[in-house]
């Protein structure tokens, strides 16, 4: 049996088990005041040929993603290293020539 929750007028809030044939509650039980069923979003997967299979996360895409994220790191951060060996050979020899033009 489906359990529904409903709200009173003054803000009371209670929970109630019946069936979907039995008539709603009208009436609070705390108050007797007028009360309203309360709706909660829930939560929809559409499954199928037409909808994107990646608008769902699931463990496996995540460790792909990372995996292929920390591999596009490494290599940056490869390539960024090998620039750095390379500026300062180059830098160094500037370096001292515009030393030797300020003296």
């Amino acid at each position: 049996m489906p359990i529904y929750e409903y709200r009173c007028e003054n803000g009371h809030l209670f929970e109630v088990m019946q069936k979907m044939s039995d008539p709603p509650v009208t009436v609070c039980q705390v108050c007797e005041a007028a009360v309203t069923r309360v709706f909660h979003p829930i939560a929809v997967h559409f499954k199928g040929s037409g909808f994107y299979n990646t608008d769902y996360g699931t463990a496996k895409r995540k460790r792909e993603t990372e995996k292929s994220a920390s591999d596009g790191a490494d290599k940056h951060d490869a390539k960024q290293a090998d620039k750095k060996e390379s500026k300062p050979a180059s830098s160094s020899s500037s370096s001292p020539s515009s030393s030797s033009t300020s003296d």
